[in-house]
């Protein structure tokens, strides 16, 4: 007599239509990648974030002459812009997203699905890269526009550091998204922003001539996440690797991954 589990098979595969299962994992991931992406261009907040603070930034500063950061102000302020830029995707907008996609329970339902979940991270972290790439490149179009002439060696240099600084926050955005309430990341990652483009730009003035910013100032700003990445870019596009930058980045990258993974809920 067969029992249920050594029942043979009467039919054929394919007999019966639908024949739901699940889809391969590339496809999957593929679907997922589509859909934060898109998100992330409809969002109106994001795309002020994202686009038009950045590149208002960098038009005014290089235009305007505020301050005294030598003849060259778009050499100087592109890459701290386009560091700020990093900020706003990878940490302040990611934060907020994850927040609310855990408020309105859209990542307990993608739990539930056949995609594993890393493939969710792996989605939201392609889409958020992407964006940066986009960002990179019309901020870099922008400055050259305004005078910034970039070595080719140096914009390949500037590529891995903004992957490392994209990592970094995007760690940040994940910690800070993924353990508190909506409502408070809402507010504490927006104040946060305002911080690391702060702390970012005492790594700009105190590293000019004549600078009001005490070179000790600026060296403790360093010590920061949006500090490194600003003066590692800022040095990569002269052909200078900033290696304290880049350890203090690695840094911060494992320590907020790690809090991640042992803190983050997805409810």
């Amino acid at each position: 007599m067969n029992t249920p589990g050594n029942t043979p098979n009467r039919f054929a595969e394919g007999t019966f239509s639908p024949d739901p299962r699940p889809a391969p994992v590339p496809r999957m991931l593929a679907a997922q990648y589509g859909l934060e992406l898109r998100l992330l261009l409809r969002n109106g907040e994001q795309l002020l974030l994202t686009m038009f603070i950045p590149i208002t930034l960098l038009i005014g500063l290089t235009l305007l002459p505020l301050g005294s950061f030598g003849p060259d102000r778009a050499a100087t302020f592109t890459p701290a812009i386009m560091a700020l830029a990093v900020i706003s995707t990878a940490f302040t907008g990611q934060a907020i997203a994850v927040a609310f996609d855990r408020r309105y329970g859209a990542l307990k339902r993608l739990g539930a699905t056949a995609l594993p979940v890393w493939g969710i991270i792996a989605g939201k972290s392609l889409a958020v890269v992407t964006v940066v790439f986009l960002q990179s490149i019309l901020l870099g179009a922008i400055g050259i526009g305004l005078g910034w002439r970039p070595a080719p060696a140096g914009l390949a240099l500037g590529a891995v550091i903004i992957a490392l600084g994209t990592a970094v926050f995007a760690a940040l955005g994940l910690l800070l998204g993924g353990t508190l309430r909506a409502e408070i990341v809402l507010a504490v990652a927006n104040l946060m922003w305002f911080v690391f483009a702060g702390v970012g730009a005492l790594t700009v003035e105190g590293g000019t001539d004549g600078g009001i910013v005490p070179r000790a100032v600026a060296w403790i700003a360093r010590l920061t996440p949006s500090g490194a990445l600003t003066e590692a870019l800022t040095r990569a596009m002269t052909l200078s690797v900033d290696w304290f930058g880049l350890a203090v980045l690695a840094i911060w990258g494992a320590a907020a991954g790690l809090c991640a993974l042992r803190w983050f809920r997805f409810t």
